[in-house]
């Protein structure tokens, strides 16, 4: 039998020991989920920003084939691997590799991005420091498959991270690379059908020695696709064979560390904690459901912890992100709904991520014009902030560094909404309630693909320095804004109703208020068919 029909690992504890010794920043959090919980507390930076940009950026926008593209080019009958057959040639000779090297960000103009997000009302910024594919876009000390040696040849975050401090917004990083060594695993396979059914990969074949006289000269491939740590087994045939196999393999998604691979583990911790030390972050994400790679994942947020009150004085400002927590384990960090919302107030600060298309740059998308349209981010955005959330959302960036024309209308849309009303959004607290109106939200991660859209009814509440804010997600056709919650004698409204205005105008706005609701006549010069935000102020009313 072929011992490619079994799990075979490259790592081994003799290499994890050679790896420099791993410490951890000295004081008050240990490694445990106990502790965790026990000690963290969301920071106000984090509470008051409700607003973040990200970009989610990496050589997998080069193909501008949408996303795994660096797994699913492995995969034959996938439609990316059909692309990079015909684009860039066959994977056993063109692996994912080479479009590290295709990557060089030769249109990349941070500082007007930067602008952009900032005037899009972003309070902070994350950027993609690795994904699945093991690379890192930053100065690694402990990988040399790194954007500064790599492709673009230059410090991806650490740029980021200058321009996006430099105009005032918090900076974060988001880390994904703790998959890399079961989601990469397809690049050590083969087609099972064809001309070239058998034949392995480039990840199985490539060794540091085949570099010589190479743009990677120096390097070893196999640093970047983890080693065999789970290897397709010889003999598949069919297609659909194959892609069983590794949907129930390879694609397995869960947070253990490869038991066959303690190196990979250590150097992932080695990458992370030199990631945290050398930029600072105010926020680090986790692309993992609670924290990744077991006690590594413990280690490394009790040292970001640690590490953020060692640089603030004594004051923990640091945001860790992590998905589908516990709710024993939820005080311990922020937790994530990916491309999901959450249908009541949650008693902990949360936040969705979600993308206005796909994660990396897809250009059919753009082509066909079918990005998320900024209406529908605004109104997703005030119903996640009425419900104790912040918003996480990518504007997805070529290969080339450079963002399109579409995605430059979305923003300039966001910019002139937030731009009014951004005082509604900004700094405020939940209400008693999180709004009224007849369109119902799914909770839960990637539910909003089940989403309804939001109507003129269908109103967000939030609060900040004794004013009452009601945001309705459209503009009432009769011009005449009805809210029930605030209706005469109503148990969440008790106080007397004193002055109505509509954010970016101070002249009050005419009302009445009966039994039935309050009921607010809108001046037609403040029309916004997006949606409309007023400052309500009473007696006891906030």
């Amino acid at each position: 039998m072929s011992s490619l029909t079994r799990r075979t690992f490259l790592g081994t504890a003799a290499a994890a020991a050679a790896l420099p010794r791993a410490e951890a920043a000295p004081a008050t959090f240990a490694p445990t989920w106990a502790s965790l919980v026990d000690g963290y507390r969301t920071p106000d930076w984090f509470r008051d920003a409700k607003f973040g940009i990200w970009a989610h950026w990496s050589a997998q926008c080069v193909p501008e084939m949408g996303d795994w593209y660096a797994r699913n080019m492995y995969r034959q009958g996938n439609w990316q691997y059909e692309h990079h057959l015909k684009t860039y040639g066959h994977p056993t000779k063109v692996g994912f590799m080479e479009m590290q090297n295709r990557w060089k960000a030769e249109a990349w103009e941070p500082e007007a991005l930067m602008d952009l997000y900032a005037k899009a009302g972003a309070k902070y910024f994350v950027a993609l420091a690795n994904h699945h594919d093991n690379f890192d876009a930053y100065d690694s000390k402990y990988h040399a498959w790194n954007s500064v040696r790599i492709g673009p040849k230059r410090d991806i975050v650490g740029t980021w991270a200058k321009v996006a401090r430099a105009k005032g917004l918090r900076f974060g990083v988001s880390n994904h690379s703790a998959h890399a060594w079961h989601w990469f695993q397809t690049a050590y396979g083969y087609d099972p059908e064809g001309p070239l059914a058998g034949q392995r990969y480039d990840a199985f074949r490539l060794t540091k020695a085949d570099g010589k006289g190479t743009w990677w000269e120096g390097l070893d491939p196999q640093d970047l696709y983890t080693g065999r740590n789970m290897v397709m087994p010889d003999g598949i045939t069919t297609v659909r064979t194959a892609n069983e196999w590794h949907d129930g393999n390879t694609g397995a998604w869960d947070e253990k560390p490869p038991a066959g691979n303690p190196a990979f583990t250590r150097q992932w911790f080695l990458r992370a904690r030199d990631l945290i030390d050398s930029y600072k972050p105010d926020l680090v994400y986790f692309d993992d459901t609670g924290l990744p790679l077991g006690q590594a994942g413990l280690d490394i947020t009790a040292h970001y912890y640690n590490a953020s009150m060692a640089w603030n004085g004594g004051k923990l400002e640091a945001v860790v992100n992590g998905k589908i927590i516990p709710p024993e384990r939820r005080a311990g960090l922020v937790e994530d709904v990916e491309r999901g919302q959450r249908d009541s107030i949650e008693p902990l600060p949360w936040q969705t991520c979600t993308c206005i298309g796909d994660w990396h740059y897809n250009r059919g998308l753009f082509d066909n014009h079918s990005y998320k349209s900024a209406a529908s981010v605004i109104h997703r955005l005030s119903d996640i902030v009425s419900k104790n959330g912040n918003l996480l959302l990518s504007i997805p960036v070529r290969g080339d560094g450079s963002i399109d024309a579409d995605e430059r209308k979305f923003l300039e849309t966001l910019a002139g909404w937030m731009g009014r009303n951004a005082e509604a959004i900004h700094g405020t607290r939940p209400w008693r309630s999180f709004g009224e109106g007849p369109t119902r939200v799914t909770s839960g991660m990637f539910s909003e693909g089940q989403a309804q859209s939001f109507t003129a009814e269908d109103i967000r509440f939030t609060t900040k320095d004794g004013a009452l804010y009601a945001i309705a997600l459209g503009w009432p056709s009769s011009g005449v804004l009805r809210i029930a919650a605030l209706a005469q004698d109503s148990a969440l409204a008790p106080g007397a109703i004193e002055r109505v205005e509509a954010l970016g105008s101070t002249d009050p706005l005419p009302f009445t208020r009966s039994r039935k609701a309050l009921e607010v006549r809108l001046p037609q010069g403040l029309a916004n068919p997006i949606a409309v935000a007023l400052k309500i102020r009473g007696n006891g009313l906030a």
